[in-house]
């Protein structure tokens, strides 16, 4: 599932596919019926952020927590009976019975039969026709038992030598305060308070990318711009660290002020 975490991250506030959205009540189209959608409800005002339980749930003695984007999967999981008029088995279960034998036609069906959005259809797809093991991070205990395999495997090979900078801004992260939240994905490492306000990319063999969420901060020679404030995404600065003295004093006061900023 993660390895299309990255615009999620962004733009979210945390590397996930897209994640489904809420769905219409799916009616299946009958001889010339048209299907029902359900109007959406009125908008609520936002509520404050609230860690789940999921969210915030870390193996004991693991540097890793839960990715945001696995907690907001179970609840879409948990609602989907509501919505749909079937849980995710009984979809699981339609789909294999009666749907097409491959996964892109599915998406195609679940979408003009049932009405049901992109992104929906697509998950839904690839749960029914995907390989279990390529979707075993859906889960909390399941993401928490592959998030130490993605760090071993982004730094495999001729990124090796990049592991201890990496250990040792994981390390700095965390020293910010008990509320930071270290959630890897297959090819960049995001780290959260409310959002995610930092990330660490192995950009090449020889240098890691620290993304900051610094908003208007201004860009300098050493703090470039990642084009994030034009796409709205959160990460809006990086700097570039190819040593472990390069995290000086300055890039430690960087941190800290994108952790300060999700306050």
């Amino acid at each position: 599932m993660l390895e299309f975490c990255h615009s999620a991250c962004q733009t979210h506030g945390s590397l996930l596919p897209p994640l489904p959205s809420a769905v219409v009540m799916a009616k299946r189209k009958s001889n010339g019926a048209k299907g029902v959608a359900l109007k959406p409800p009125p908008r609520k005002a936002a509520k404050p952020l609230v860690r789940s339980t999921a969210t915030a749930a870390t193996h004991r003695g693991s540097l890793y927590s839960v990715h945001p984007g696995v907690a907001m999967l179970e609840k879409w999981v948990a609602e989907l009976a509501t919505k749909t008029g079937r849980s995710l088995d009984q979809w699981l279960k339609h789909i294999k019975q009666s749907g097409p034998r491959t996964e892109k036609e599915c998406r195609v069906w679940l979408k003009n039969q049932y009405q049901l959005g992109t992104n929906s259809a697509w998950w839904l797809a690839e749960k029914a026709f995907g390989d279990p093991a390529r979707l075993a991070d859906d889960t909390p205990d399941g993401y928490l038992a592959l998030a130490p395999v993605y760090v071993e495997q982004m730094y495999a090979g001729p990124k090796a030598t990049l592991k201890p900078i990496h250990d040792e801004l994981v390390k700095l992260a965390r020293l910010l305060g008990d509320d930071v939240r270290v959630c890897p994905c297959k090819t960049i490492v995001p780290v959260y308070r409310r959002h995610v306000f930092a990330q660490i990319k192995p950009a090449t063999p020889r240098r890691i990318d620290l993304g900051l969420a610094l908003g208007e901060e201004p860009f300098t020679s050493r703090l470039i711009d990642t084009g994030g404030g034009i796409k709205k995404d959160r990460i809006t600065h990086a700097v570039a660290i190819s040593s472990l003295t390069d995290i000086d004093l300055q890039v430690k006061r960087w941190l800290k002020q994108a952790y300060e900023r999700d306050a």
